[in-house]
This record gives C-alpha cells, structure tokens and sequence, in this order.
C-alpha cells in the first residue's frame, strides 16, 4: 500500500516495492490518480517495480511513462540502484542523467539520496 510522506514539507507518495509491475504508461495512471487524490507533488516508485522494457529505451516505455508524469504536473523518481542497466546501455546513462538535472523525474540510490533531493 503506498503511502503519503512529507519530504522537507514537499508532500510524496511512497510506492511499495512489491505490487503490479509498471510496464507502460496506461500502469501509471493509478499511481497518479491515487497521488493526486491524496495530495502528492511527487510518486516514489521503487525500481524493481519497472518492467525490464522501461530500462531499454528504445522501446519508449521509459519517455511515454515519464511524459505521462509530466501532462499531470507530478514528478517521479525511480528510487534503487539500476547501476546493470546503466552499464550496459549509454543512452540510458545520458538520460538518467539529463533528469537528474531537471525538476521533474530523477533516478535516485536510496532514501538518503531522495530526501538531499527534496532538501534544495
């Protein structure tokens, strides 16, 4: 069951790690109907909870879930270490990165990381 948390008085929703994978866009509906309902300015979403198909970026899972987040005004972070995928795949490095400079969706380690991020 996911769950509303304050992060430095910004207002999260917490997703369990275990639940329905999220393999496109039409998966995160919910999570953001359910965010919205509840107040939420951003949905944590622990990694092992993607589909294999959103860390491959030409399939376009990842760009349509993200663009999905940002038609609502929701951010998103993908909370875990996706360090095989990033290895394997320069592109998906780039836009990790290339999020992790905007205001919109990051890709962050751990709880530590998540709450520095919502700290400035």
């Amino acid at each position: 069951m996911s769950t509303l948390r304050k992060i430095h008085d910004v207002p999260v929703l917490l997703c369990p790690p275990e639940g329905e994978p999220i393999a496109d866009e039409r998966d995160v509906l919910d999570l953001i109907g359910n965010a919205s309902h509840q107040g939420a300015e951003w949905v944590v979403v622990p990694a092992g909870r993607f589909d294999e198909s959103f860390f491959r970026l030409r399939t376009r899972v990842a760009g349509d879930i993200v663009q999905k987040f940002a038609n609502y005004r929701m951010g998103l972070v993908v909370l875990g270490d996706i360090s095989p995928h990033t290895e394997e795949s320069s592109a998906l490095r780039d836009f990790v990165r290339e999020c992790n400079r905007g205001r919109q969706t990051w890709f962050v380690t751990d709880d530590e990381e998540l709450t520095e991020r919502f700290k400035g």
